[in-house]
């Protein structure tokens, strides 16, 4: 079993940074089949669709980021604490919401995903989320 837990959220002004982490905690399974998931960030504004802002597919290491966020957003991971960081930098209005940590089983990469147009589809574990606010 795989579970999330998101933290870091808060309120910064326009232009600001903020760092997201997701705790990936592993139980009942072999630890190391954790390199066969894929991590992803998403967000959801008030009366917006759900998004994703970023991914990682630990199969390859790769990581997807779509055009919004590219430049300004980057993941990162400490696999000492099974922790992925979101350094979210630059930050404006539209980037508000609540973000959450998701993950999915996955034996393949980005480049696969991509192919498939299937990026961030199919993650089926979530945590709670997380409350980012940006002010001008």
């Amino acid at each position: 079993q795989v579970s999330l837990v998101e933290s870091g959220g808060g309120a910064v002004q326009s232009g600001g940074s903020l760092r997201l982490s997701c705790e990936v905690s592993i139980s009942g399974i072999d630890p190391t089949a954790i390199d066969r998931y894929a991590i992803a960030w998403f967000r959801q504004a008030p009366d917006m669709e759900r998004e994703g802002v970023a991914c990682l597919y630990r199969y390859d290491n790769s990581t997807y980021y779509p055009e919004s966020v590219k430049g300004r957003f980057i993941l990162s991971r400490d696999d000492t604490k099974n922790i992925v960081f979101l350094q979210m930098d630059d930050l404006k209005a539209d980037d508000a919401g609540a973000y959450y940590c998701a993950a999915r089983w996955a034996a393949w990469g980005v480049e696969t995903a991509m192919r498939l147009n299937a990026v961030f589809d199919g993650f089926d574990i979530w945590g709670r989320g997380v409350q980012v606010t940006v002010s001008s």
